[in-house]
């Protein structure tokens, strides 16, 4: 049974981006009352990391915890230890307090690297990574999957995402071709997908099958998309602009995707993600409609 969840960045708690956003008490509470029955963590330190203190929090509203996003430089040899241990750490916090089945979401530090960051949507292989950088690259990601594993239980999922070395379509199936299917899987961003790679994320469902552990549900909004690759927007301009937009305004086939997953048996979570950075929208609001969305295409 798929069940549906939503995730602090559709609050404007977002990685690499400050501001002021609401408390994690009020997410939590709009998340419930907008009908989620899940959420994922967050930034480190935006919900309690006392174990304890978040499954209370989490079970006084009903939410489920299931997943966090881990953002290391796996580019870079002199900082995998690092990204190992910020891994480990925010995985024994799923460990202790999520799902049994909970994922650690790797997003390579969106917007870490500028180039990258500058030319998100409109990525070509002259900016990606050579032979060398991608057995680096694959290598630690296999490394950083294994140790999680191993240490906590938790699974590791990789997602591609603006502004990342891991956008296109091409470089989720370099990385999945270099990598062991049972350490990394796939968690799908139909957003960062239909933006990032320009292809279709039903079609990425078919194509990936199994090895989609982990989904993301965000829609994108063409006219934007055109715009931030005519007027050259970093990818977090995209994001100002709105380029995520309300689920069934944009151009996911929501519907198609929804029957390729069922197709392939999936049965873990739909995580909706719209998003926004602090201060945008109306959150609360936009989670109810999202929701009632779902709802009309029979989630």
């Amino acid at each position: 049974m798929i069940r549906v969840a939503n995730a602090p960045c559709s609050w404007g708690v977002i990685e690499n981006v400050d501001g002021e956003t609401a408390g994690y008490g009020q997410v939590l509470d709009e998340m419930a009352e907008t009908g989620y029955v899940g959420t994922e963590l967050g930034d480190w330190g935006f919900m309690p990391t006392d174990p304890v203190a978040l499954r209370e929090a989490l079970a006084a509203r009903g939410l489920a915890l299931m997943a966090s996003f881990s953002t290391p430089w796996l580019q870079d040899p002199a900082r995998h230890r690092q990204g190992i241990d910020d891994a480990v750490r925010i995985a024994r916090l799923l460990a202790a307090a999520g799902e049994p089945t909970s994922f650690i979401v790797l997003g390579n530090d969106p917007y870490g690297d500028p180039v990258r960051g500058a030319s998100a949507g409109r990525v070509t292989p002259a900016i990606g990574l050579d032979e060398d950088g991608w057995r680096v690259f694959a290598a630690a990601a296999e490394d950083l999957a294994r140790r999680v594993r191993d240490e906590t239980g938790v699974r590791m999922v990789v997602h591609s995402h603006l502004g990342t070395l891991v956008e296109t379509g091409w470089e989720v199936r370099e990385l999945l071709r270099r990598t062991d299917p049972d350490l990394l899987g796939v968690c799908l961003d139909t957003g960062h997908w239909r933006f990032g790679t320009g292809e279709d994320p039903a079609a990425a469902v078919r194509e990936f099958g199994g090895r989609i552990w982990h989904v993301h549900f965000k829609d994108a909004d063409p006219a934007l998309m055109d715009e931030s690759r005519r007027q050259g927007w970093h990818g977090l301009e995209s994001t100002r602009h709105g380029v995520f937009c309300e689920l069934g305004r944009g151009c996911v086939d929501f519907p198609a995707v929804l029957a390729g997953l069922r197709g392939i048996g999936y049965d873990g979570w739909v995580v909706v993600e719209q998003d926004v950075l602090p201060g945008m929208g109306a959150p609360r609001e936009s989670a109810r409609r999202n929701r009632e969305y779902l709802r009309s295409i029979g989630l």
